[in-house]
């Protein structure tokens, strides 16, 4: 997140001031939260192009942008959507097992890539109070490797069928290590996930997205956030995929 730029000195806070930001941070959390539950409430909950899927063409290759955005896409594509997730959101496990596979069809016949934005503000929602970070961590090791649909599939997971609940356990590095190879990652990437390689640049780019995102939303960053050229996309209308493919 983007600190303050105010050269006034920090005077010590009074209990009542802390009681105050307590609250205000409070607030701050439920406008997320709510935001979450409306998209929640949105559309219908068929799955899309149910059976195809993540990635598989092998022409699809994925790079670790110098900003932590990965890119996922065949080369030369002319649109890439801008996808910004938490890896712990459970709106953004819906999205991704509604929408993912079509997501995949679209991404494998070259119509468009994706650019997966990842922040860690539910960091505190989980057991360990840092699983956002290191999945981001986990998913920045994969990206790393290379392979497109390696880390299609792995990203697939992580946000559907081995996503932890929002409050409860979560995976630990060897867990999430395990889930790479899982999706046919090599020994390097499992290395890198567990030695914790990428823990301070993950942090750093986490707080680089949630710094865009909030700009792009006037300080009220929700997740999951769709932009095309950006535009943010209505997630609820159910075509804004076919749309995007278009």
């Amino acid at each position: 997140m983007s600190k303050p730029t105010s050269k006034h000195t920090p005077q010590p806070v009074s209990s009542k001031t802390t009681y105050a930001l307590a609250g205000l941070a409070v607030v701050v959390v439920a406008v997320i939260v709510a935001a979450v539950v409306l998209w929640n409430r949105g559309g219908g909950d068929e799955v899309r192009n149910d059976g195809y899927g993540p990635p598989h063409d092998p022409a699809v290759t994925v790079a670790l942008d110098s900003d932590g955005a990965i890119v996922l896409g065949k080369p030369g594509v002319s649109k890439t959507i801008d996808l910004f997730e938490d890896p712990l959101c459970p709106a953004c496990g819906q999205l991704e097992t509604i929408y993912g596979q079509e997501i995949a069809q679209a991404v494998d016949t070259g119509k468009i890539a994706v650019r997966y934005r990842l922040v860690n503000f539910l960091d505190s929602r989980s057991g360990s109070k840092d699983y956002s970070t290191r999945a981001i961590a986990a998913n920045e090791c994969v990206a790393q490797g290379g392979d497109g649909p390696v880390y299609g599939k792995f990203h697939s997971m992580l946000f559907t069928t081995k996503q932890p609940s929002e409050g409860g356990s979560d995976h630990s590095n060897d867990e999430l290590a395990a889930i790479a190879k899982e999706a046919g990652a090599g020994d390097d990437v499992a290395k890198c996930i567990t030695h914790r390689d990428r823990a301070d640049t993950a942090r750093a780019h986490a707080e680089a997205s949630m710094k865009a995102l909030n700009e792009a939303l006037n300080n009220r960053a929700a997740t999951p956030s769709v932009f095309i050229d950006g535009k943010k996309v209505d997630v609820n209308n159910k075509n804004w995929v076919q749309d995007a493919a278009k």
